[in-house]
C-alpha cells in the first residue's frame, strides 16, 4: 500500500491529539476517525498502526527527531509509518527526508544506551531492573513493545477448541493451540471476527492466554455461588460461567456503568443464564455485605497499572505517573479486605492484576495475608501440578510476556480456612 501525503498529514493530524495524552489511544483515535469520515479501512489501519509504533517506542523516536530538519511531529509520522509499512511505502517525501529516515532506520537499535532501547519511562524501567535484574528487564521491555498476537477464548457451552479451530481453518484463518490454557487459539494476524457467524453465535470471545488461566485458576464448579468482584466489560466472568457449565449462581460486580453495559451484548452471544451484573457504588456498597461469608469463590481482578498489557495498550506506561502508584495500592488493599468478607469458609479467593509491580502484587497479597490470619496461601505451583498444566510456578502466578507469551499476569490464591 502507497501512503499518500494526505495519509502522512492525516497521521501527524492523529498524533497531535493522541500524544497530549487526554485519554486512552484507542478513544482519541476513534474520535479522530468518527471526526474524518473520509478516511478509508485501510488509511485509519495504517494510522492507527504508525500510532502505536510510536508508542511502543517514544523515546527512541523522540531522540531520533531531534536530528534533521523540518518540524518534529512530521518527523515522528514518518517514523511510525516507516516502523509500519517501510520507507519505500512513503509517498511525496523530500530528498532530505529520505536520506534522513534512510539513516536514521537503519540504526543498531542494540547499540543504543538502555533508556533509549527500553522505551520505558524511569521510573517504571528502575523497578522492573530491580525486580528481574537488568539482562532480563531488557529481554521484557523488548518483547513489550513488540505487538501482541490476538488470542480467543472457545466458548465450551456452544464448542469445543477442535470445532473452533477447524471453522477458522476453513475461513482461510491462521491459527493454533495456546500452549498453556486448553479452550485457546492464537493467531498472529487480526482478522475482522465480529463479521464471522462463529463469533456473532457466541462460539468465540477475544481473551488473553494469561486471563483465561486466571478463570481456571479460580477453581468455580457447578452449582457454586461466585463472584467476579471487578468484573469490567466481563471477559473473566464470561469465561467463570462456561466452567460452572452454565450452573449455579455468578455475580459481575463493577462500579462502571459503562463497563457493565459492554458485557450485555457478549453475554446475550455466550448462552450464559447464570450471570447476574450488579452496579455498585463502591467495594463496600450494601449489595456486597449482603452476601458476606456465602460466596464459594471470588476472583479480585484488581484495578491496577495495567503495565503487562503494555503490548496493546503502550499509551499507558506514558499516561501513568509514579505518584499514582500510592493511590492504586490503597484501592487494591480495601477492595481485597471488601471482597475477602464475600469469601465462606472453606472457599477461595483469587488476588490478580495486570501489573508487572511487585508493591502492587505480592505486597498487597502479604500485607493482607498478614491482618486476616483466617486466610492461608495455596501455593500455585501445587494448584498447577494439580490441574495438570505444565507451567511451573512458585507460591505465585507470575505470567511474563517474554517467558510465556501472554500478556503479563500475577495472581495468588487465598483459601479461608475459618
Amino acid at each position: 500500500m502507497r501512503l499518500s501525503p494526505a495519509i502522512i498529514a492525516s497521521t501527524e493530524e492523529a498524533l497531535r491529539e493522541v500524544l497530549r495524552f487526554a485519554g486512552p489511544a484507542d478513544v482519541v483515535l476513534s474520535r479522530y476517525f468518527r471526526d474524518h469520515p473520509r478516511l478509508g479501512g485501510r488509511e485509519r489501519g495504517m494510522i492507527a498502526e504508525a500510532t502505536y509504533a510510536l508508542l511502543r517506542r517514544r523515546h527512541l523516536y523522540n531522540h531520533l527527531s531531534e536530528s534533521g530538519s523540518g518540524p518534529q511531529m512530521r518527523k515522528l509520522a514518518l517514523l511510525g509509518l516507516s516502523e509500519a509499512a517501510g520507507i519505500d511505502a512513503l509517498s511525496g517525501l523530500t530528498e532530505a527526508e529520505r536520506a534522513w529516515l534512510d539513516n536514521v532506520m537503519a540504526i543498531d537499535r542494540s547499540r543504543l544506551p538502555v533508556a533509549l532501547r527500553a522505551n520505558m519511562p524511569d521510573w517504571i524501567m528502575s523497578r522492573l531492573i530491580q525486580q528481574f535484574g537488568e539482562d532480563e528487564a531488557m529481554q521484557l521491555t523488548d518483547t513489550l513493545n513488540q505487538p501482541a498476537p490476538l488470542d480467543l477464548r472457545v466458548n465450551t457451552i456452544k464448542s469445543d477448541r477442535e470445532t473452533a479451530e477447524a471453522a477458522l481453518t476453513y475461513a482461510g484463518i491462521v491459527c493454533m493451540p495456546t500452549p498453556f490454557s486448553s479452550l485457546g487459539l492464537r493467531m498472529h494476524k487480526k482478522p475482522a471476527l465480529q463479521n464471522m457467524t462463529i463469533f456473532k453465535d457466541g462460539h468465540l470471545e477475544v481473551q488473553d492466554e494469561g486471563s483465561q488461566l486466571l478463570a481456571q485458576i479460580l477453581g468455580a464448579k457447578r452449582g457454586e455461588m461466585v463472584a467476579d468482584f471487578c468484573a469490567g466489560a466481563g471477559g473473566k466472568t464470561l469465561a467463570l460461567g462456561a466452567w460452572m457449565r452454565n450452573t449455579g449462581r455468578l455475580y459481575a460486580f463493577d462500579v462502571s456503568e459503562k463497563r457493565l453495559a459492554k458485557l450485555k451484548p457478549r453475554l446475550a452471544r455466550s448462552g450464559l443464564s447464570n450471570v447476574h451484573p450488579v452496579l455498585i457504588a463502591h467495594e463496600n456498597d450494601a449489595k456486597v455485605k449482603r452476601l458476606a461469608g456465602k460466596i464459594d469463590r471470588v476472583l479480585v481482578d484488581a484495578p491496577c497499572s495495567g503495565l503487562g498489557t503494555l503490548r496493546r495498550n503502550p499509551d499507558m506506561k506514558w499516561r501513568q505517573h509514579e505518584q499514582d502508584l500510592a493511590e492504586l495500592n490503597a484501592k487494591q488493599r480495601s477492595i481485597l479486605a471488601s471482597a475477602a468478607r464475600l469469601v465462606k469458609p472453606g472457599g477461595r479467593l483469587v488476588y490478580a492484576t495486570c501489573s508487572l509491580l511487585e508493591e502492587e502484587n505480592q505486597s498487597v497479597v502479604n500485607g493482607f495475608i498478614a491482618e486476616h490470619p483466617e486466610f492461608s496461601l495455596r501455593p500455585m505451583g501445587e494448584l498447577m501440578a494439580e490441574q495438570k498444566l505444565s507451567l511451573p510456578m512458585g507460591d505465585f502466578l507470575q505470567l511474563l510476556p517474554h517467558r510465556h507469551q501472554t500478556d503479563g499476569f500475577f495472581a495468588a490464591v487465598l483459601e479461608r480456612q475459618c
